[in-house]
């Protein structure tokens, strides 16, 4: 045995139990190692999903979050504990502190920013996966948009209370999510964690479902993937699928069949959000340089509480708490007011 061989099956040892599984084996441990996935959303969904993957050996995470860490998280949120909210650090970067003390030899990129039509097809373009840990449909369709347009498949998800469901989309193959799900609910029409809950065991399951289907479609099990809506309820014990696979050629879908992706062209979506369960509002506002918080935080004069990292700065004011990252970015805390937030975001941070 060549010491070339040797060190390539020493490299596949630690996934040794993954390989006897006949659906994977060693060709599809190898196609593991060299798939590149990208994660939108690392929060309850998207702790468990690159949690498995990374463990599993893919070769590439992306891992892309908005948000930071909260006590709130830790009942549901696996990758995080006490001292990550101390340290005020964004979910993404925890997150890959965190998986690469779990594999060092996964190649994970951390990036702390709003997924958004601007920067979607960038960060996707390369990955052979795309996975929803999102919480806002506004997001899956931006998703769902870039990935029928390029041809990448992605695999949805989405909790509430103690129900969840996921579906697999391949473009050309499968409905996608506009196929199925035509429209958001409105404003204000749909339950969010702040007023149904969730459970820690809905997430587990339906992320769990999310990550085997990524690795089917990684390890080139195509003919396994899921074809179905799946819905479960963990407190009721329900457990249903619903045949979908004939809406693709049933339905008119804007996006499969008139090709129309009007959240990737930025027509449809907003740029300020409220955030789900969190009294809280994110205002987006794109610069051209990235903010100093040095000097941020000399003219925040008379505000209390002002402290900072390379990653964010953040203080209070009149109950309201700001934090605000490089990009220009800010999550408004005390308020679901649009209006009210974008008011106090030109108080005190500019336009």
């Amino acid at each position: 045995m060549t010491e070339q061989v040797a060190g390539a099956q020493n490299e596949l040892e630690r996934y040794s139990r993954q390989m006897m599984f006949p659906g994977i084996g060693e060709e599809g441990q190898r196609r593991i190692r060299q798939g590149r996935v990208t994660l939108c959303g690392c929060g309850a969904l998207g702790t468990v999903i690159a949690n498995v993957l990374v463990r599993a050996g893919v070769g590439f995470l992306r891992i892309i979050d908005r948000d930071f860490i909260e006590w709130n998280n830790l009942q549901r949120q696996v990758l995080f504990d006490e001292d990550d909210v101390r340290e005020s650090l964004p979910k993404a970067e925890a997150a890959a502190r965190k998986l690469r003390r779990i594999n060092s030899e996964v190649d994970i990129e951390p990036i702390v920013a709003d997924v958004d039509h601007t920067n979607i097809v960038q960060f996707v373009q390369d990955a052979d996966v795309i996975l929803d840990g999102t919480d806002n449909f506004e997001t899956r369709y931006l998703i769902n948009d870039a990935a029928v347009k390029l041809g990448k498949p992605w695999i949805y998800g989405g909790c509430i209370g103690s129900h969840g469901q996921t579906m697999t989309i391949v473009p050309g193959e499968t409905p996608c999510l506009r196929c199925v799900i035509e429209s958001a609910p409105p404003p204000g029409m749909a339950p969010t964690c702040e007023t149904a809950g969730i459970l820690g065991s809905t997430v587990n399951i339906i992320a769990s479902l999310q990550a085997v289907e990524a690795l089917k479609l990684l390890a080139g099990r195509k003919d396994a993937i899921n074809r179905s809506l799946i819905y479960i309820d963990v407190w009721d014990n329900v457990y249903r699928t619903f045949k979908i696979a004939s809406l693709r050629d049933k339905v008119d879908c804007p996006t499969c069949k008139r090709g129309e992706f009007p959240w990737l062209e930025g027509k449809l979506g907003s740029h300020t959000t409220t955030l789900c369960g969190r009294n809280a509002v994110q205002v987006v506002h794109r610069r051209a340089e990235r903010l100093s918080f040095e000097e941020l935080a000399a003219k925040l004069t008379g505000v209390s509480n002002v402290r900072y990292n390379r990653f964010m700065l953040r203080f209070e004011v009149d109950g309201y708490e700001f934090t605000v990252f490089p990009d220009g970015r800010a999550i408004i805390k005390g308020t679901n007011d649009i209006a009210k937030a974008r008011t106090l975001y030109a108080q005190y941070i500019g336009t």
